[in-house]
């Protein structure tokens, strides 16, 4: 954890484009509250990849219409860009990091024991472990009246290799989780450009 990021990130939230231009106009971003989320409750972002953010975007909405899920809105798939400043950061590139996360999952075992149930497991590509985790570390710093985290930062490493033999994942990416949502500086239309493969 630290405050030593010296300039502002650019994130790009993948939505579809009746939230985009409602968060456009000024509404605020919603704050994802799903037990699988990667890096703990928050709003997210993929720093500086507007064109994973769109096929985020895409996933989500084909998802959607695989499920059947009703009343949501069906735009088409849409990226938003924000400038986000780190704040106090729980950055999970530094080993401060995941030492403390090591600690917070010390913790959280017991209390799942002591009522008698498993902790939660990643599996199948959702974090519901990494997410106990954090939400954890978190709870643990309110406990002690440590101040709050503004951002957590991770990178996750996905998508199988990048070419035969390689170590490098096709779609590794860098997630950002905005905590405070005054870290958000503001908000932009992304260039079709900027969306589009190299």
């Amino acid at each position: 954890m630290h405050r030593l990021t010296t300039s502002f990130w650019l994130g790009f939230h993948g939505c579809d484009s009746v939230v985009a231009e409602r968060l456009l106009a000024g509404d605020p971003f919603d704050e994802s509250q799903n037990d699988y989320d990667w890096l703990g409750w928050g709003r997210y972002f993929w720093e500086s990849d507007p064109g994973r953010a769109l096929q985020f975007a895409r996933e989500s909405r084909d998802r959607r219409r695989r499920g059947g899920a009703a009343g949501e809105p069906e735009g088409k798939p849409a990226v938003v860009g924000a400038v986000i400043d780190p704040g106090l950061c729980f950055d999970l590139t530094t080993v401060r990091a995941t030492r403390m996360l090591a600690e917070a999952h010390a913790r959280l075992v017991p209390t799942f024991a002591a009522i008698g149930i498993d902790p939660p497991q990643n599996r199948g590509g959702l974090h519901r472990l990494d997410c106990a985790v954090i939400n954890m570390f978190h709870q643990l710093r309110a406990d002690i009246g440590d101040p709050p985290v503004d951002t957590v930062r991770g990178i996750f490493p996905e998508g199988g290799a990048a070419f035969d033999g390689s170590g490098l994942s096709r779609l590794t990416h860098t997630q950002i989780c905005v905590r405070n949502p005054d870290a958000i500086i503001g908000v932009f239309r992304v260039s079709d450009r900027l969306m589009q493969p190299a």
